[in-house]
């Protein structure tokens, strides 16, 4: 991925629109455990970022994936990672199926609003007890006359107290895990539908997230997104814009991390000379800054092979993996080198140590995407594991 005078055009936009209208609010919005997503998102829709990749003729851009990419290292200049990430589900993991298989009519119903901010939408996957196994998934969406009848539940749902719109995965049949599901839009406002509770998580404060309740909920079968039983697969794909989208998130959030430990450690004096005299200091950010760089060629590669019509699934995993685990490794040793100031909780590293935990967990754990290389590596043993595996032979 080679980055165009577009590209930087584009990214430059998501940094405005960041500095005018996200940071000054990330506080209050990390306090009160909400962001209000209906009236950040029209301005997000006004400057275009909401429809990167979807087609022309619904309001989009009509780029490719390469764009998405740039916005979300953009992205990484928030000062919070719960926005960025309800924002990206918003844009490259609840809607690419929509637009990719959705039909001429429901793309046209849903896509220019969703486009233009007007609403929110939330994807339903994660289950109590179906997580990264999501061929466990137990809600079911029955047939019933021109209706789907939806029972069950989703959990860990993202922006689901607020959200308008829902990609549902959901059991529309009997038969083997990953043939047998279906995605369907999930209007939430539509009776039945319960908000059970608002979860208290460990970071993210700002993305309100949500278990969710559904008892006989009747949705239209138009609302069905492309053929039924193909929802695994197609959520699968959606997973690949995910992971990718996530790992380019955390490059210029891991930057700035080592940049303002740099300033720190240079104004803090301890013992006589500044802190980042000490070797061991300045030769471990040294370390993690070519760690970074070496994660942004990774995630470049990738989101090459994705753009270019191969199969991205080893590098995605491979940057997803290698994410997850370097964020970590960043937000612990520069909280580290903060001392006390780092556990304080108005220092920002602090707020990216409790944030970057969650990429090892979300979008597929660590050991799914070690699975999943290592079903690539042809050095899985002859068992079966896990159902995602199953979807990529």
């Amino acid at each position: 991925m080679r980055l165009t005078p577009e590209h930087e055009q584009l990214s430059r936009t998501v940094e405005r629109v960041i500095a005018d209208e996200i940071n000054p609010y990330v506080d209050e919005w990390e306090k009160a455990g909400i962001f209000p997503a209906h009236e950040l998102f029209p301005k997000l829709g006004k400057a275009g970022l909401l429809g990167i990749t979807k087609p022309v003729e619904y309001g989009g851009l009509g780029l490719d994936f390469s764009y998405a990419a740039a916005a979300a290292e953009a992205y990484g200049t928030c000062r919070c990672g719960g926005v960025p990430m309800a924002i990206g589900v918003h844009t490259d993991m609840a809607t690419p199926a929509l637009a990719r298989f959705g039909s001429d009519e429901l793309k046209a119903e849903l896509l220019p609003p969703t486009i233009a901010g007007e609403v929110v939408w939330c994807l339903g996957v994660s289950e109590v007890g179906a997580g990264s196994d999501v061929a466990s998934t137990k809600t079911v969406a029955r047939k019933d006359g021109g209706d789907y009848v939806i029972n069950g539940g989703k959990m860990w749902t993202t922006s689901g107290t607020q959200a308008d719109y829902m990609c549902l995965l959901a059991n529309t049949s009997e038969g083997a895990p990953h043939k047998n599901k279906s995605l369907i839009v999930l209007p939430m406002k539509t009776p039945g539908v319960t908000v059970a509770r608002k979860l208290d998580k460990l970071g993210m404060h700002s993305s309100d997230t949500a278990q969710i309740f559904f008892e006989d909920v009747r949705v239209p079968q138009r609302y069905l997104i492309g053929q039924e039983g193909m929802g695994f697969v197609y959520q699968m794909l959606q997973f690949q814009e995910e992971r990718l989208w996530g790992a380019a998130t955390s490059l210029r959030g891991m930057d700035i991390a080592i940049d303002e430990t740099i300033a720190y450690t240079s104004q803090r004096v301890a013992f006589g000379k500044p802190l980042i005299d000490n070797q061991y200091l300045h030769f471990r950010l040294a370390e993690l800054k070519t760690e970074v760089e070496a994660l942004r060629a990774l995630v470049y590669r990738a989101v090459d092979k994705f753009v270019g019509g191969e199969d991205a699934t080893l590098l995605a995993s491979m940057a997803k993996l290698k994410c997850g685990r370097l964020l970590r490794e960043v937000a612990d040793t520069c909280l580290q080198f903060h001392g006390g100031m780092g556990y304080m909780n108005e220092t920002p590293i602090s707020r990216m140590y409790r944030d970057s935990r969650l990429t090892s967990i979300g979008a597929g754990a660590d050991e799914v995407m070690l699975s999943i290389i290592c079903k690539y590596m042809g050095t899985l043993p002859k068992v079966r594991f896990g159902t995602e595996l199953k979807a990529a032979e």
